[in-house]
This record gives structure tokens, sequence and C-alpha cells, in this order.
């Protein structure tokens, strides 16, 4: 194994930050438009490619929410989700810590058991077939009312045993953490985990609210901790991990090129940050090329990328004994990796 192209598609990994709807590749797009009869406005996969050039976060969710208005049945988000299942496996992906918006379908009229019953489906037949275990996040959209999640939080309580986590997403700035307190105070009382974004768009106070106000047991993002020198000291006594997007960062403007991001800054810090590609089909890359990218520009080490990878596992829903036999697994494939190239 001598290539680092080689190396970060082998080396198990798990990812942890990947809205599913992000994962809508314009093939797919138009393929479920025609199935649907639902008039784009664009005539061809290439001119919906040429639309993914983004100012900031919120020219990219206008779009977002569009192209998301294609599905519509149990049967289109099994088909996204299994699709995406299968690009990650070919990654290197072993586990897949999964978010999904139910909001943007119930507000179009999809239930929303149609939704979570073509995803879950999916990923029980990824873990069947592929061997690809997950956890499924909900997502609230924080740009929306906190009544409006409490309201979603209620349809997901039947599901407990499906949905493991429920986070937040969508426009940042603006809409704090604070906001959505007594609905995270709820979900943690009836057993669900706690992740949100913060630190994105939004200053780091938005990190300090995740944490102190919403209890999350990770921060999504999180990039702008670093402009706050007693929280990154926090984030690092406490070893609260953050959920990095490298390609997304660049594409939404967050850094202006890879070369200024400051991934390596936080690992080599010792923080327990990831890697992931939150919304992939948008942001040209997929976790294997975020690993890439940031390798080639950051000038990262193999001994870098086998820490992110095992931070990837430290950091996930799965139960501590699992964990650890990852975590074994990566230090084998890394000593392997070593032996080979000397």
């Amino acid at each position: 194994m001598n290539s680092i192209e080689a190396f970060i598609r082998e080396i198990p990994k798990a990812e942890l930050h990947l809205h599913i709807e992000g994962t809508l590749e314009p093939e797919m797009m138009f393929a479920l438009a025609h199935k649907h009869g639902i008039v784009l406005p664009y005539t061809s996969v290439e001119q919906v490619r040429q639309a993914y050039r983004f100012s900031n976060l919120q020219s990219f969710l206008d779009i977002y929410y569009r192209g998301a208005g294609v599905l519509r049945d149990e049967d289109d988000f099994h088909a996204l989700t299994l699709a995406y299942l299968r690009k990650a496996h070919v990654d290197g992906v072993v586990h897949a810590e999964i978010f999904f918006d139910p909001q943007t379908h119930t507000a179009r009229g999809v239930p929303f058991a149609t939704v979570l019953g073509g995803i879950h489906r999916a990923l029980e037949e990824g873990r069947r077939t592929l061997g690809v275990t997950h956890r499924l996040i909900l997502c609230f959209l924080r740009h929306l009312t906190a009544e409006d999640a409490m309201a979603t939080l209620e349809q997901a309580l039947p599901h407990l045993g499906t949905i493991a986590a429920v986070g937040l997403d969508s426009s940042e700035a603006g809409h704090p953490p604070a906001k959505f307190a007594e609905v995270f105070a709820r979900a943690r009382r009836a057993g669900f985990l706690t992740v949100a974004h913060a630190g994105e768009e939004g200053p780091p106070e938005y990190v300090s609210e995740a944490l102190d106000l919403l209890h999350v047991r990770r921060v999504d993002h999180g990039v702008r901790s670093e402009e706050d020198p007693l929280l990154l000291g926090r984030l690092l006594r406490e070893r609260v991990p953050l959920t990095v997007c490298p390609l997304s960062n660049v594409r939404l403007r967050v850094f202006a090129r890879m070369q200024e991001h400051n991934l390596k800054r936080l690992l080599r810090q010792g923080l327990c940050v990831t890697v992931n590609s939150d919304d992939p089909a948008y942001f040209g890359g997929y976790v294997g090329e975020n690993y890439l990218a940031a390798a080639r520009a950051l000038d990262l080490s193999r001994t870098d990328i086998a820490q992110l990878a095992s931070n990837s596992f430290e950091a996930s829903f799965l139960p501590e004994a699992e964990k650890q036999a990852w975590l074994g697994k990566i230090r084998r494939f890394s000593a392997a990796s070593s032996s080979a190239s000397a």
C-alpha cells in the first residue's frame, strides 16, 4: 500500500456528519422528478452542477431545499439512503451516523412515517449487505420555530428504538442554540442523545450554548471555536468531539481555501476532530475525498489520518466494546501499512 489514496480508502472509518438529503445527486434528482412529474428549474445535470456555486450557507440551503422536493415516497428515501451507503462503503466507512430533516418533508405533506420508513429500511439493508452499521439522528430546522421542533419531536417519540439522537441544523446565524433549550431537554428526558451544529457560520458563543444549554455529546462543525482560546481549552479538556467537514467549509466560504483550514491545527492541539462530508452531492466529495483534499492541502501524515479515523470511532455512539474493536483494527492496519512502506 504505497499511495496515500489507498491508505485513506482502506483505513476503517466512521462518518458522523452526513445529511442524507445532501447526498441527492443531480442524476437521481432528475430521475425522481420524472417519476413524480415534477418540473425542475434546470434543463440538465450539468446545469444543476453549475448552480452549486455558493456564497454562504443560505445560498446553499435555498438549492438544497428545492432539490429535496423530489423526495415523495418511501422508495425515494430508500433509494437515496442506499446510494449513499454504497458510496460510503467504497470509501472504507464501516459505521455511519446519519442526519435526516423530517420538517423539510412533512411541510410538503410527506408523512413522517414515510421518511423514516424508507431511510431505516435502507440502513438495515446496508447493515446486512455491506456490513455498515448505523445510528440515525433527527435534526430540527433551526430557522423554524421551537414549537415546530417540539411537534416534530412528539412524532419521533414512538421511534426511540430507530432514532438514536436529535440534532440542530439549517441557518445558524440568528438562530442560537438557546432557542431550542426546552426541546432538547424534552428529548433528553425521553432518552435521545443530542448533538448540534454550531460554530460554522455562527460565533463561538453558539458552541458554548450548545454545550451548556443543549448538553450536546458532540458539536457539528465547531471550527470557529478556535476564535475563543477559553472555549478551545474546554473542548480539549472535556474531549468534546468536533465533526468537521473540510470541503463544505471551503465551498461555503468558512475558509477561503483548503490550505487555510484549521483541521490540522486542531488535531495537533489534541482535540477530538473528525472528518466528514456534510452534503457531498453539493460540495464535491464524499468522505474519502474530504480526507484526501485535507491531506493534500494540509500535508497530513498517515499518523494524522489514522488519528482522525480513530477519533471518528471515539466520537461515535457505538458501544464502548465496538469502539475498542475498531480502534484495535486501525492500529493493526497502520502498523501493517508502515511495515509495507518500509
